[in-house]
């Protein structure tokens, strides 16, 4: 590097690089093209010039890394020179810029005076001249291809306020396509990218305020926790609204929502400075054909394999997420003018990016610690600087030697960034929802393929029956016919024969003197009548023989059908075993149902720890709602936030009439109806009129009979909040809540629903008159059994409402209104709570750690706290609880129980 570079102190040294390695890694910029007018920073467009793209991270080329191995990937940096604004042309026309750039040789120079200079070498240099477009192909897309591909990416925009981060980033181009930045140049790229029908995008856009993560989709969220995972270090917002992206102009409108909701002021040096730090969370889920295949078969008895499912391919997803972050500008107070709370801000900025430089700073010099945990900016940031992201930084500086001091903090940030080293990791895993979805469809089609075959079977049996039967009536028949024939034939025969005989034998005595003189014609007559004799024995021969040969025929036709009937019991005896073969393929298909319902679980579980990784939360109710609530919003003023509209709703339209919309017969419109109950219901000051109107009654009624899950989600939520007074939970009981709340919670499935109907009963759970009912209307059942969901919202809840319980519970025994072992032991909490009383969650671990010191200051308790295991947890929480009144409640509970001391003493346990 040239002479005249220093080395920073305290905070690493100025990047060196080898100009040789990055001309060759490097397209090489041209020159600005003239012709066009410079523009001011505040409103215009940067000239275009000819772009090139960014080199792939690490200089290594653009190698894919798998799921379980990585690629080293460093931090590439852009410098970026905003042109001068009108002040600036006013107040420093007789100074020169305190930078020149060398676009070329990616090279910048900081003028100290007029004789001496330092000279900075960065991945990318772009003048003021630069466009939009240039700007986002050598910044962003390289880590906009990487992320469509499957890594994790991040772009940062970083500098002094007023030099053009947010135009750099956030610019939405609508009177000018030109000027659009990079966040709406990012999302055409995806989008023209990804195929609608298998891949999905969604997005959260946060601001870090104060030191308060606030979700600009949703103002009302305006303190979002951060969750980090304790086995993998990945953070995520589950707080955070997740909108699904399906078209670009639905993106722009969502970024102008944001936009409206981000903090600015006015400053000296900007006219509208924000105030926040701005995130932006594309997450991208594509679905990769190919590459595994599996082969699911069924033996039968006969030992021959029959094949179900031919060639099943699971799909391959890759979740990938880009992070957009245009922070807010570093700024001297003298300068800003800044006062007020306009100075708490600027503290508060200050001391994020201070923290951010910190690490920056630790990971430049590969230090064992890098303090992450400073700032929540740090933290959000972690997988971006030194963890699996693609990251990409533009510091954008402003040319006038008034600000010579930060524009060189600017690029010496810069520097110690491009020292920092990511390994970058594909993200992708098996769709086993989809494979569960497939053997399904193919397991139905099974089924229907064997009912059908059954049903031609008996209906093959039925005709080769009826064949049969039909055959021999027929062949019964023709030889009943054939044998009278032959029986009238044969006796009409004979009689014709006798009767010649009998005539010839009276001739022959009418004439005996005549027979005796001609004696050879007597002879002859006599041979003429044993000739006819035998004619007639052969006649009968005959006769008989095909009486023979018809009862022959007859016997024939008996054995066919003997044959026949031997036929229809093999045939019978075949169905038996098709039966039996059925059951058995019954007995496998719910084998394999089992197989998948444990496949869907192992899936369901593997998307809950990527989905903690990948920041993904609730889902966001509808788009339409966020596009009415920016329409009713008025403009956003230079302190405040805008004004909610519940409030003048409420008071423009009366509250009648939003609950008459509650029985509309469109599904929109009750929507929209519960939702702004359920924010009404949400202020004490409401809740009254509410009931007295009836809304109690309508909430309940849509819990009852709507199908719909938004409605009975927001409907629960507010009986929820409605639970939360007294006299409210005494008309819930009277109304037959609890049972409608159970149903609910036993039919539903959205987490999100179980949360509000485990928070209504848990506030019913706090009203000592209600135990009893609450507990025979089914409530405790409810509340158990919705910790099969496993979501920690639905477990914190449910532990609330056992806490509530059991405080209840023990205050009644205190004042000798109880008698009897708890009712929640009754019903099998007791392993539950145990289970759970050292969860990590810090809400679920100080419920449930109430609830079992409640439960053990009961003395006929003890019994079932020492044989379920509960005395270990109870003594450890007063050892080990954070919280100093809990720790001294489950104190005082052991040394307070005879039956606790005891067993303690019996296991040498000491308090």
């Amino acid at each position: 590097m040239a002479s005249g570079a220093r080395n920073g102190g305290g905070g690493g040294v100025g990047a060196r690089m080898s100009g040789k390695a990055d001309r060759q890694s490097i397209n090489a910029t041209p020159k600005a093209a003239g012709g066009k007018p410079r523009l001011s920073a505040a409103g215009g467009a940067y000239r275009r010039t000819s772009s090139g793209p960014l080199p792939a991270a690490g200089g290594g080329g653009d190698r894919r890394a798998s799921s379980d191995s990585g690629v080293s990937s460093r931090v590439r940096v852009a410098v970026r020179l905003r042109p001068r604004n009108a002040d600036e042309l006013a107040a420093d026309a007789d100074f020169g810029d305190c930078v020149e750039l060398q676009p070329e040789l990616k090279r910048l120079k900081l003028r100290k005076n007029n004789w001496e200079s330092e000279t900075y070498e960065f991945d990318e240099v772009l003048t003021e001249f630069a466009s939009q477009k240039r700007v986002y192909e050598v910044v962003a897309k390289p880590v906009v291809e990487s992320v469509l591909e499957g890594y994790n990416g991040t772009v940062m925009a970083y500098g002094q306020t007023g030099t053009g981060k947010t135009f750099t980033l956030g610019r939405l181009g609508e009177e000018d396509t030109a000027a659009r930045g990079i966040m709406v140049r990012a999302m055409e790229d995806i989008l023209a990218d990804i195929t609608p029908e298998t891949d999905t995008v969604s997005v959260s856009y946060l601001q870090l305020y104060m030191e308060m993560i606030q979700d600009l989709l949703d103002p009302v969220n305006d303190n979002i926790a951060i969750v980090e995972d304790p086995r993998t270090g990945d953070v995520s917002l589950p707080g955070a609204t997740v909108v699904e992206i399906r078209d670009q102009k639905s993106f722009v409108d969502l970024l102008r929502v944001g936009e409206a909701h981000r903090v600015a002021a006015n400053t000296k040096l900007n006219t509208e400075s924000s105030r926040s730090h701005a995130l932006l969370m594309v997450n991208v889920r594509r679905a990769v054909k190919g590459r595994h295949e599996m082969d699911v078969s069924i033996s039968g008895e006969n030992g021959h394999s029959s094949s179900m499912v031919g060639s099943f391919r699971p799909p391959i997803v890759r979740k990938s997420k880009l992070v957009v972050v245009d922070l807010a500008g570093s700024e001297r107070i003298d300068k800003s003018g800044s006062e007020g709370h306009t100075l708490e801000e600027a503290k508060s900025i200050n001391l994020s990016l201070s923290a951010l430089g910190k690490c920056i700073n630790a990971l430049a010099e590969n230090s064992p610690h890098v303090p992450v945990r400073d700032s929540k900016l740090t933290r959000l940031l972690k997988d971006s600087f030194g963890g699996t992201a693609r990251t990409s930084l533009v510091v954008t500086i402003g040319p006038s030697p008034r600000h010579r001091g930060e524009t060189t903090s600017t690029i010496m940030f810069g520097q110690r960034a491009m020292k920092v080293e990511n390994m970058v990791k594909l993200k992708e895993e098996f769709d086993y929802k989809s494979l569960c979805r497939r053997l399904d469809i193919e397991l139905d089609k099974l089924i229907a393929e064997n009912e059908r075959q059954k049903k031609y079977f008996d209906d093959e049996i039925e005709r080769i029956t009826a064949e049969a039967q039909l055959r021999v009536t027929e062949a019964e028949r023709e030889y009943k016919t054939t044998l009278e024939n032959e029986k009238v034939k044969c006796h009409q025969e004979y009689l014709d024969s006798i009767k010649i005989l009998e005539e010839k034998w009276k001739v022959h005595q009418q004439s005996p003197k005549k027979q005796i003189k001609e004696t050879e014609p007597t002879s002859n007559e006599v041979g003429e009548v044993q000739n006819l004799l035998q004619n007639e024995k052969m006649l009968r021969q005959s006769a008989e023989d095909e009486a023979n040969d018809l009862k022959n025929q007859v016997l024939h036709w008996k054995k066919m059908e003997a044959l026949a009937t031997a036929e229809v019991v093999k045939l019978r005896k075949m169905l038996d075993t098709e039966a039996s073969q059925k059951e058995k393929l019954d007995e496998e298909i719910a084998a394999l149902k089992s197989q998948l319902l444990q496949l869907s679980l192992d899936a369901d579980e593997t998307r809950r720890s990527l989905d903690r990784g990948d920041g993904s939360g609730k889902i966001f109710p509808g788009f339409d709602s966020l596009m009415s609530h920016s329409r009713n919003s008025q403009p956003r003023e230079q302190s405040n936030g805008p004004k909610p509209p519940i409030a003048k709703l409420f008071e423009q339209v009366g509250l009648q009439k939003i609950l008459s919309l509650l029985e509309s017969e469109e599904p929109d419109v009750r929507v929209h109806a519960v939702k702004v109950v359920a924010n009404l219901a949400a202020e004490e000051a409401n809740q009254e009129k509410i009931v007295e109107a009836g809304g109690l009654t309508s909430l309940l009624m849509l819990l009852r009979s709507s199908e719909d899950e938004t409605i009975r989600r927001v409907a629960a939520g507010a009986i929820a909040n409605l639970a939360m007074n007294e006299t409210n939970q005494d008309l819930i009981m009277a109304q037959g809540g609890v049972s409608l709340l159970s149903m609910t919670a036993s039919d539903a499935e959205d987490p999100q629903t179980l949360r509000m109907v485990a928070g209504a009963i848990a506030n019913l759970c706090g009203n000592d008159k209600l135990q009893t009912r609450l507990r025979g209307e089914g409530g405790i059942k409810a509340l158990l059994g919705m910790v099969k969901c496993g979501h920690p919202d639905v477990l914190a809840q449910v532990a609330r409402g056992i806490a509530n319980f059991a405080k209840c519970e023990s205050r009644a025994a205190t004042q000798g209104n109880k008698v009897g072992k708890s009712l929640l032991i009754d019903d099998g909490a007791l392993p539950w709570i145990v289970k759970n009383a050292n969860n990590e969650a810090a809400p679920i671990r100080r419920h449930i750690e109430l609830a079992l010191c409640h439960l053990a200051q009961h003395e006929v308790n003890s019994k079932d706290i020492i044989s379920e295991g509960a005395l270990w947890e109870l003594v450890r929480i007063s050892r080990d609880c954070s919280r100093e009144d809990i720790r001294m409640l489950a104190y005082r509970t052991l040394t307070s129980s005879p039956t606790l001391q005891s067993e303690m003493r019996r296991l040498r346990i000491e308090c």
